[in-house]
């Protein structure tokens, strides 16, 4: 039983949702060899973001919490920084290659932990950080609300939300376009080097991505006041910096 649930309490009955998240992630996010070549595909440099925490505060003595944590990219690079990193995870198979990785380099303080934005139960004092990157997208809007606001809750008054998704930032007339021009961009050729076309499509039809102005009102309803905003070239891709207010 993990340390941030009650005490006699597993994680599989720590909360009962009323959205199946595991269901929502994705059939290949459970397969071991999707997982396997997963860090390959995605291409991920947590450089950037680990440095925009750490000039918000993120120090040796402070606690992060990364929803959709995936292999632990980010958690690692968070975990040579702070103090302890909870990587939380929907798949089993994400949460055991962290666990792995975290046995196999002697990383004590990133702990794996199988949950969702709605199924995770946080014990002790609230964190000072949140780090979530192409996890919130999986959920429907009326749950990122609900998702956004269980973040809030387990932070500190102003204690920081770094939020990276695939997010819409264009107007309804311009979707065909937008999307259009992002797929002659961004699709790989091969699945092993990038998500393809394909793959992309796919997203688009059957994932939850929205628009930010849309997000952005629920970032505000959630109790987060919005520092930084980058849409990208593209705008199909944003990155919040979010601070939680005091009131």
């Amino acid at each position: 039983t993990s340390s941030h649930l009650p005490p006699g309490r597993s994680e599989a009955v720590a909360r009962t949702p009323l959205l199946d998240e595991l269901a929502l992630a994705g059939r290949e996010h459970l397969e071991r060899e999707y997982v396997a070549a997963y860090d390959r595909k995605a291409q991920f440099d947590p450089a950037d973001d680990l440095e925009e925490l750490r000039s918000r505060g993120l120090d040796a003595a402070s606690t992060l919490i990364d929803f959709g944590a995936g292999t632990g990219t980010f958690a690692f690079a968070a975990g040579s920084v702070c103090r302890h990193v909870i990587a939380v995870d929907v798949s089993p198979a994400m949460v055991a290659a962290i666990e792995a990785k975290a046995a196999r380099e002697h990383v004590p303080n990133v702990e794996g932990l199988q949950a969702g934005f709605l199924s995770y139960e946080h014990c002790g004092p609230p964190v000072d950080f949140v780090y979530t990157r192409n996890a919130l997208h999986h959920l429907p809007d009326f749950w990122k609300g609900i998702a956004l606001s269980r973040i809030a809750d387990v932070l500190v008054p102003g204690g920081v939300l770094v939020l990276r998704d695939l997010v819409f930032s264009f107007e309804l007339a311009e979707a065909e376009e937008r999307i259009a021009a992002w797929l002659d961009l961004a699709a790989a050729e091969q699945p092993e080097d990038g998500w393809t076309r394909a793959e992309l499509e796919r997203h688009v039809r059957e994932e939850h991505s929205t628009f930010s102005w849309l997000l952005e009102p629920l970032l505000d309803r959630a109790g987060f006041e919005i520092a930084d905003a980058d849409y990208g070239t593209a705008a199909v891709y944003a990155a919040y910096v979010c601070v939680k207010r005091h009131d």
